[in-house]
């Protein structure tokens, strides 16, 4: 009787010291009501921010070189992350603080695109043994190195369109006072002839 008694006693303390593996299996009942808030009814669907995306994955970074445990610092990058991105963080989160195995805990996170890489990688560097924290920061290199190039891609395609109008305006004008009377001072002189 004094086990059981001692083991009740335990499990009652584990369950006031250690609430976050209780809030895990309430989340995991309900996956709706994740940390992430819900978006109103006919509101737009939210635009991938590249660069907020990158600061999410560098501070993740940041909260793993500190000393932060996975599904804190997992659940601390979700609070300030977009609605879809944070609902498969918190999801993530609560896996790794039930103990599941990496590659199951990361799961949910590559349903979602803007944690897609990251669970990838993370999956990874959970068989390989590299840093979390290290893939996390390549990770936002990445999504920071895309971002560059596809904006210099934006400038330069608008520096074409650009372009096209301002040769259709300029031609006429070429033509007018650049061409045209070069060609008619070369035919004066034929014309005169005959």
């Amino acid at each position: 009787m004094t086990a059981v008694a001692a083991a009740v006693a335990l499990l009652a303390v584990a369950l006031l010291v250690l609430p976050g593996p209780v809030e895990a299996v309430r989340r995991l009942g309900r996956p709706d009501a994740a940390a992430a808030p819900a978006r109103p009814a006919g509101s737009p669907r939210e635009r991938r921010d590249p660069w907020r995306e990158a600061g999410a994955w560098d501070e993740l970074a940041a909260c793993l070189r500190s000393g932060l445990s996975l599904d804190v610092a997992v659940r601390a990058v979700a609070e300030s992350a977009p609605a879809a991105t944070a609902r498969a963080l918190v999801r993530v989160a609560d896996l790794i603080a039930l103990g599941a195995d990496p590659a199951d805990a990361w799961a949910p996170a590559l349903d979602e695109p803007s944690t897609a890489r990251l669970a990838r990688a993370a999956r990874r560097s959970a068989r390989s043994g590299a840093a979390v924290a290290e893939v996390a920061a390549t990770v936002a290199a990445d999504v920071r190195a895309e971002a560059a190039e596809a904006v210099a891609a934006r400038a330069e395609r608008a520096g074409v369109l650009v372009a096209g109008p301002l040769g259709l305006c300029f031609l006429p004008a070429f033509l007018a006072l650049g061409i045209a009377p070069v060609v008619i001072g070369l035919a004066s002189p034929l014309l005169e002839r005959t």
